[in-house]
């Protein structure tokens, strides 16, 4: 039977979601209690129940006496909670004894667990992990290499979109960041995956033990990928897409321009996904407000076969488009700076002479002594 076909059970993370669209994510024990601002949630009242259900929390004197029914220590919050300031309780310790509000259980979904999970390092947003897996090509089967665990959101897509029949090998620098991505991992499939590699160090020595021609797909998901772009290519199989997440643009452009210098790699395709949601309330049906803009480049590109270079579309190279600025100083003959090279060059020689030849004969169409007159706006200020 499907996870989603029987009851949720001890062990499990349910979602919470209130009428005004407030999540909580609850990791559910024997004899739990979550407080909320809204009273208490049993734990032992959530097991059991089929997904959609609504919960109603309890209030504090509730809860006190479900607690005594069943012999359990009848105090319905940490100690804490009950100090007192100043011979008064703090009012919004009181509130939180409220019960009565109702919420709708479910499972979260990956993208819920991934957004609630508990991490250390940032994660990848769910829009980019998705991208990533439907750009990289990343299948039921394949073996894949992941660099940069981190806390474990894009390692469990991979995970998930590789199956018990693949496999994932990641290379964590952190030892601690290894630790809470692998407990992400064994809190969201109920049990450490069997099939995830997940090994300590950097990328290059782990890298160096790996089987030639291994693995079908790589993701990479650190600071500087175009160093690792040599050990990549010895591990990824001929035709094997890489994938690399970066975040800033020079990132993105460094790790482009070694990719088609190396040879190795087809023309990379680079990628940003910006995310806007929507309000359908009536005749109220807009973009809502806040969206999820600029989080990082996704750039792709394939293995060519060893020997074979990567074809190359042919440009015209100029220093306009390959130089640096800083790095050049004209001068002219006389020994000043010659600013006039370093104007952008974004239209031929050719072409503009064209473009001065016309204008030239559409200026001596006009009439001698046709001289515009002086636009003025509301205000009378002219306008040339």
């Amino acid at each position: 039977m499907g996870q989603s076909r029987r009851p949720v059970a001890y062990g499990e993370r349910v979602q919470l979601t209130d009428r005004r669209g407030r999540r909580l994510t609850v990791m559910l024990e024997p004899e739990g209690v979550t407080q909320t601002d809204r009273g208490f949630l049993l734990h032992d009242r959530l097991v059991g129940l089929p997904e959609g259900s609504v919960v109603t929390s309890l209030s504090a004197a509730q809860l006190r006496a479900a607690r005594q029914d069943t012999g359990q220590d009848a105090r319905p919050v940490d100690p804490a909670d009950e100090e007192e300031d100043g011979g008064r309780r703090k009012p919004w310790k009181a509130s939180r004894a409220i019960g009565g509000w109702q919420y709708t259980m479910m499972r979260p979904r990956l993208a819920d667990f991934v957004l609630s999970m508990p991490r250390g390092a940032q994660i990848m947003y769910p829009k980019d992990i998705a991208q990533a897996v439907s750009l990289g090509d990343i299948r039921r089967g394949m073996r894949v290499l992941e660099s940069g665990a981190g806390s474990g959101a894009m390692s469990l897509s991979l995970l998930d979109a590789v199956g018990p029949e693949g496999g994932l090998t990641s290379i964590e620098l952190r030892p601690e960041f290894a630790r809470v991505a692998m407990g992400n991992a064994t809190v969201y499939f109920g049990g450490r995956p069997a099939w995830w590699d997940l090994r300590v160090g950097d990328f290059d020595h782990v890298a160096a033990d790996l089987p030639e021609a291994s693995y079908d797909r790589i993701f990479l998901d650190m600071l500087d990928p175009w160093n690792r772009l040599d050990a990549a290519y010895r591990v990824i199989a001929p035709g094997g897409v890489l994938t690399a997440y970066v975040t800033t643009t020079t990132q993105m452009s460094r790790l482009a321009e070694h990719l088609r210098s190396s040879g190795h790699w087809t023309e990379p395709e680079i990628d940003e996904t910006l995310q806007r949601s929507w309000k359908a309330d009536g005749l109220a049906v807009r973009p809502e407000h806040e969206m999820i803009g600029h989080t990082g480049f996704l750039v792709v590109s394939r293995a060519m076969a060893p020997g074979q270079e990567a074809l190359r579309k042919k440009t015209r190279a100029t220093k306009d488009f390959y130089g640096d600025v800083d790095d050049s100083h004209p001068t002219r003959a006389d020994g000043g700076e010659d600013l006039s090279v370093l104007e952008l060059r974004d239209i031929s020689d050719r072409k503009l002479r064209k473009v001065l030849r016309d204008l030239d004969h559409e200026v001596g169409v006009i009439p001698p002594g046709n001289e515009p007159a002086d636009r003025c706006d509301d205000r009378g200020t002219h306008l040339r």
